[in-house]
């Protein structure tokens, strides 16, 4: 009843804005994209949404304490609920095995307001077990899923160009400044800022990053999708993971691929984020006698979050690559 209206009111708004700006925030193509991938994860959490619940309520049973305050149980479901959320987000970004599932949220090239619709399909068959030790907590199924679909209403208002900076509620909410780093393909910014509502934990967890001027923002993966047929959008990166499970070696060599982060391999043909960040000499304070380590400006990321493929520098003078895949 408040959602829906919400929904068409602000997306309708910037749909006219930017098309009388002439602005290419929206496409058909994305909207449609970004409606299928919503409706294939709207049935599958519908399939297993009685499976989740019971087992919700069933470890609500064994619940450690109780809040018999109102305010403050609902505070503190909304603090719980943010807190697992971030840890569920940074666990499909750090492991190759969930951001298969994952990277369909990432895979525009447009950022807008449907983005936030545009779904990790099979998210709901594992999402509820990072919400078991709420309930567990004292907090009931139907309130955890009251609270999960309240705070989705957020997460999906700041994938949006339109609002800027937001001065002080930078350093406790995420933004849309905040938000737009976290889709972005520069090397800078993978894997960053990956709170629903609040930024603080990625302020304490180490995966924070301020919007860069000198960085403008570019969408979707450090390799775009060339086939956006419907199967192709949501297992392009199963397919590939495969591929990488079929490299003969040892059998520690494919539980890396499956649970090491994107872009692990065993030879270093791929580069994982952090990894692509160290040899770029990105977050690095270097000292001006280490030749080796410089400070590389605007980068041209052409590579998958999977990990392969090459990076190159718009300066004319430094170019660093890596065999593509």
């Amino acid at each position: 009843m408040f959602s829906t209206p919400l929904y068409v009111l602000i997306i309708g708004a910037e749909m006219l804005l930017s098309y009388y700006q002439h602005r290419s925030y929206y496409s058909i193509k994305g909207l449609l994209q970004n409606c299928y991938l919503t409706l294939l994860n709207m049935s599958v959490d519908l399939l297993v949404r009685g499976f989740y619940v019971g087992v919700l309520v069933w470890v609500y049973q064994f619940r450690l304490t109780e809040i018999s305050t109102p305010w403050l149980y609902w505070l503190t479901l909304l603090i719980l609920e943010d807190f697992a959320f971030y840890w569920l987000h940074r666990v499909d970004h750090f492991c190759r095995l969930f951001w298969a599932v994952h990277v369909t949220h990432h895979s525009s090239e447009e950022f807008n307001l449907t983005v936030g619709f545009r779904s990790s399909v099979l998210q709901p068959i594992y999402r509820f077990i990072y919400f078991m030790p709420i309930a567990l907590l004292g907090f009931r199924a139907e309130d955890i899923v009251f609270m999960y679909s309240a705070t989705q209403i957020y997460g999906i208002i700041v994938h949006t160009q339109y609002v800027k900076r937001l001065g002080f509620l930078e350093w406790f909410l995420v933004t849309p400044s905040h938000h737009r780093v976290h889709h972005a393909s520069n090397v800078r910014y993978l894997d960053r800022n990956m709170g629903m509502m609040l930024i603080i934990w990625d302020r304490l967890f180490g995966t924070f990053a301020e919007e860069e001027p000198t960085d403008p923002v570019r969408y979707g993966l450090t390799t775009n999708l060339t086939d956006h047929s419907p199967g192709n959008l949501v297992f392009h990166e199963w397919k590939k993971l495969v591929d990488d499970l079929r490299i003969p070696g040892p059998f520690g060599q494919k539980i890396k691929y499956l649970l090491a982060p994107p872009g692990w391999s065993h030879d270093g043909h791929s580069l994982t984020a952090d990894e692509m960040r160290q040899q770029l000499g990105i977050g690095i304070e270097a000292d001006e006698s280490d030749a080796d380590i410089q400070v590389i400006g605007e980068l041209q990321p052409v590579q998958d979050l999977s990990g392969v493929g090459k990076l190159q520098s718009t300066s004319a003078e430094s170019t660093v690559s890596h065999p593509d895949r």
